[in-house]
């Protein structure tokens, strides 16, 4: 929180700067109070999807990780036609299994990239389970969870680390 209180009127200056106004106004370091917020809660918002050695991806926003599986993983799956997933309120732990997906091609077990407690499966699955293969990053996502522990994002890969990781298993 201090930290907000000494880049405030860097940013505020900044912006200022940047929209030829003289002098701040409300509504300008509105977002930058709202920034700061975000920062002294206990729920921090993670700049970024990671992803898991297993294929699992999680972006959490607001103390709430989306879960689901990577392009690389749908793609190696083949058609999914079956999505087994938890039950709302049921405890996952990192690295634990948590259900499977199958496709015409393999059965492939899930994995939660982080701990947690489900708050949401993705009801539409249930219907159409190829959304999983058309659109794994929105449309497609398997289950939002609560984080119990943040720091377990410190061991997942950025998007970058993953798409090497993916390189590597595919020479």
């Amino acid at each position: 929180m201090a930290s907000c209180r000494v880049l405030r009127p860097l940013v505020a200056a900044a912006l200022f700067r940047v929209a030829g106004q003289s002098r701040p106004s409300s509504n300008t370091i509105s977002p930058f109070r709202s920034l700061c917020r975000g920062f002294s809660s206990n729920k921090l918002t993670a700049a970024a999807r990671k992803f898991t050695d297993k294929h699992e991806w999680v972006l959490v926003e607001e103390g709430i990780g989306t879960v689901g599986i990577s392009h690389f993983a749908q793609e190696s799956l083949g058609d999914v036609v079956f999505c087994g997933l938890p039950e709302v309120g049921d405890k996952l732990h990192f690295d634990g299994e948590f259900g499977a997906l199958e496709s015409v091609k393999a059965a492939s077990e899930l994995y939660a990239p982080i701990s947690g407690t489900v708050q949401e499966v993705n009801a539409a699955l249930a219907e159409n389970p190829a959304l999983v293969n058309h659109s794994c990053y929105d449309e497609g996502w398997l289950i939002r969870m609560t984080v119990d522990n943040l720091s377990e994002l410190d061991s997942l890969m950025d998007e970058q680390a993953y798409e090497n990781f993916v390189k590597s298993i595919e020479e």
